[in-house]
């Protein structure tokens, strides 16, 4: 369990790679919006993922859903991820550990565009959007976004939502706006959460999704948010203005069944998400602190000889080893289908903090080059705090830990 095995190794000696001399060299272009992530996203899951086996396995699947039978003749439940080696979680931790070394951005982007929007759609749809919208945003042939915040409802995001899908013939009309929306400025496809007007007082009425198209009209979305990090993974908001979405696009086809708890679902998969970008931040720091620690010289001597120097290190290599272990059994509980999220939450207010401080730890070794643009750790900063903000702050996430906990909320 604690260590990786050969194919997970290829993966990510193989992602490793690509984030060094295909990533690396934009990172520049793509943080000043001069060059969008999305073509090298497309590349990236062409060429080492096999984009066109992903699509044809989720047409079949989509297939087996409606017959009733699997492959093998048994009856057919819905597949989660992808078949073969790619539906291994730790596979999927170990990409965006090694995407997050040199970009958490776009491994944002991606993971926004695939893990909730696309998976989100494959996980709860129906067969139809499975081949409609979750084969295409999976392979990457389309853009995902995953529309729940809203400018008055961050951490209470239920609570607070005010987007509405009122029924009409054979639509729904979906009117509202959303923020912080990673990937809404160039998204094809939005999975959009809206509570379904019936009549009933907001406070009553049920929490839905809906796919909505870009082309669908009256949704639009502003330009992207300038913001402190994370500037390679495009951020903006998302108006819904009397949107007509058909009814066929109300994701699993049925409104018997809140999709709340499938949001909730979808916010602990985030969380736990975090934990391999976080993973890629502390090792990149780490080593690159190792590193400029022995060749560093002040007073006639290397850095890494001062007991000042060797304690960041230390802290920073125990940070390390703890996000490591959680890496390995968030894949282990992803792998065994358990839940738990208290952990979920617990797990990424730590794996945020880690991150934060190992890349202030990392400036400080660095001194005055660390703060300047051409060291690597002054992005990972900037990128690294919004972690401790994004699905949830770490005061919520770390209240909501101990609120479950004490069976004060419901688990």
């Amino acid at each position: 369990m604690f260590e990786l095995n050969e194919p997970q190794r290829m993966v990510e000696q193989v992602f490793r790679q690509f984030a060094e001399k295909e990533l690396l060299p934009r990172v520049e272009r793509l943080e000043s919006g001069e060059e969008l992530p999305y073509d090298l996203m497309r590349r990236m899951t062409r060429d080492l993922m096999g984009g066109d086996r992903i699509s044809k396995a989720l047409h079949r699947q989509a297939d087996r859903m409606e017959t009733g039978s699997s492959e093998d003749g048994r009856p057919a439940g819905r597949e989660k991820g992808r078949r073969g080696e790619m539906d291994d979680p730790m596979i999927f931790s170990l990409i965006a550990k090694e995407l997050s070394r040199v970009s958490p951005g776009f491994t944002m982007s991606w993971g926004v565009s695939v893990g909730l929007c696309g998976a989100g759609i494959l996980n709860k749809g129906t067969p139809d959007q499975i081949r409609r919208y979750a084969a295409p945003v999976m392979s990457m042939e389309r853009i995902g976004a995953w529309a729940l915040t809203e400018p008055e409802a961050g951490s209470d995001a239920f609570g607070s939502m005010k987007t509405t899908a009122r029924p009409d013939g054979d639509d729904y009309v979906i009117s509202g706006s959303k923020t912080f929306i990673t990937n809404a400025p160039h998204a094809d496809v939005f999975l959009v959460y809206a509570k379904l007007d019936r009549g009933r007082p907001p406070a009553e009425r049920p929490v839905h999704g809906f796919i909505v198209e870009r082309t669908m009209p009256g949704l639009s979305t502003g330009r992207p948010f300038v913001k402190m990090g994370m500037k390679d993974s495009p951020t903006g908001e998302v108006f819904l203005d009397e949107v007509r979405v058909p009814k066929e696009n109300l994701l699993g086809g049925r409104e018997d069944r809140s999709m709340r708890d499938e949001a909730k679902e979808s916010l602990g998969t985030e969380r736990s998400g975090m934990a391999p970008m976080c993973l890629g931040i502390v090792e990149r720091c780490y080593e690159l602190s190792l590193g400029y620690a022995r060749q560093r010289r002040q007073f006639g001597r290397p850095i890494a000889e001062y007991q000042a120097i060797q304690l960041k290190l230390a802290d920073m290599y125990i940070r390390l080893q703890n996000v490591w272990n959680i890496v390995y059994r968030l894949a282990w509980m992803t792998r065994n289908d358990k839940r738990d999220m208290a952990y979920f939450c617990a797990t990424k207010v730590y794996c945020a903090r880690a991150a934060v401080q190992t890349a202030l730890d990392a400036i400080q070794i660095h001194g005055g080059y660390g703060y300047m643009q051409e060291y690597h750790v002054e992005k990972l900063m900037r990128d690294a705090k919004l972690l401790e903000i994004g699905a949830g702050t770490s005061d919520i996430n770390a209240l909501t830990t101990a609120r479950l906990e004490l069976g004060l909320a419901p688990s």
